[in-house]
């Protein structure tokens, strides 16, 4: 059964996430039929077109946004849900409800001069995304609350870079009287599921892959306020936000995985190795990280998390996020359904 099932994986094991993908190009396709008044089984043959001259190095959603603008279609402007967003998008306008904000970062730009940046995370009842604020009028409304968490916000003249909205000087982001159902809302990180060969940078991917490789863990210590990485300065360990700290020691473990179309190198920290059935403070002792690793090596489940280049190796990498048991009745119940 698990043999099946394994072969199957590459289609079955995401028909959920497939479905999510669809119904993403389908109001795409819809909108593009209903503005240009031509039969959705038209501009599905062009986008096909399209992709065949693009060797398939294009999603159906690339492809149809290019039939758009060939047909004289736009979406800028057009204030979208957040789950009809795609990479590479102008003017976006979208509302949503502020469900986290990072804290504000201050940073030097390459002139030498002081600026700011600060995160958002909005939802609406489609899905989440991350914004990120650097024009400083922006970010003087998170720091003068504002724009907080459970703050409806409207957007306006937004840019997509990979899968997330940017917003710079002619950007424009404030409260909205719009009102949202917290219990509709999609706060949870949306994954989507796709093979490794797929996998680009910037996507919140899942993927169902094999564990064929383990490194040696590394530890390093953080600052038990922010978490971020604090620096040794003899006996003392100093936070660059709260100065002299009392460190938590955090573990990373890297693993290689492999999901049959490709391999990629994964990146676990502290929490996600729980994931795994490892605990940070196992990874000490040599013989307890050896009978983890040999409980973990060959061994297939389901990771989650954000891919990103690794500049010092130049190539794609994934920071899991969480790790998951395959869940073999599951994937027969999905199966049947399908």
């Amino acid at each position: 059964m698990l043999f099946f099932i394994t072969i199957l994986k590459n289609h079955e094991f995401f028909v959920h996430e497939y479905k999510m993908a669809q119904s993403n190009y389908e109001r795409i396709l819809e909108k593009i039929s209903k503005l240009s008044g031509l039969g959705k089984d038209e501009i599905e043959s062009k986008i096909e077109d399209k992709r065949l001259k693009l060797s398939g190095l294009i999603s159906k959603e690339g492809a149809a946004q290019i039939i758009a603008s060939e047909l004289g279609i736009s979406f800028e402007g057009e204030r979208l849900k957040i789950d009809e967003l795609l990479p590479g998008m102008r003017n976006v306008n979208v509302i949503g409800k502020v469900i986290r904000t990072s804290p504000v970062r201050t940073f030097k730009t390459k002139k030498g001069e002081e600026s700011k940046v600060v995160n958002l995370w909005i939802a609406d009842k489609s899905s989440n995304i991350r914004i990120v604020l650097w024009d400083t009028n922006h970010v003087s409304l998170v720091e003068k609350g504002e724009i907080k968490e459970g703050v409806v916000v409207e957007i306006n003249n937004g840019a997509m870079r990979d899968n997330e909205i940017h917003l710079g000087n002619f950007s424009e982001i404030k409260p909205s009287s719009e009102i949202f159902n917290d219990e509709e809302l999609i706060t949870e990180r949306v994954f989507h599921g796709k093979n490794i060969s797929d996998f680009k940078k910037g996507e919140s991917v899942g993927t169902r892959a094999f564990i064929v490789q383990a490194f040696e863990p590394r530890f390093f210590f953080v600052c038990p306020e922010c978490s971020k990485k604090v620096e040794n300065e003899g006996k003392d360990f100093v936070c660059k936000t709260h100065e002299k700290v009392i460190p938590e020691k955090r573990a990373v473990m890297t693993l290689v995985l492999d999901d049959g179309t490709d391999s990629i190198r994964a990146v676990l920290f502290h929490e996600s190795l729980k994931g795994l059935g490892i605990e940070a403070t196992e990874l000490e002792d040599p013989e307890i990280l050896l009978k983890k690793k040999e409980n973990i090596l060959g061994k297939e489940m389901f990771f989650s998390g954000n891919v990103r280049i690794n500049n010092f190796f130049n190539n794609s990498e994934i920071i899991v996020d969480n790790v998951k048991e395959v869940d073999v009745e599951n994937v027969i119940k999905e199966l049947e359904k399908s």
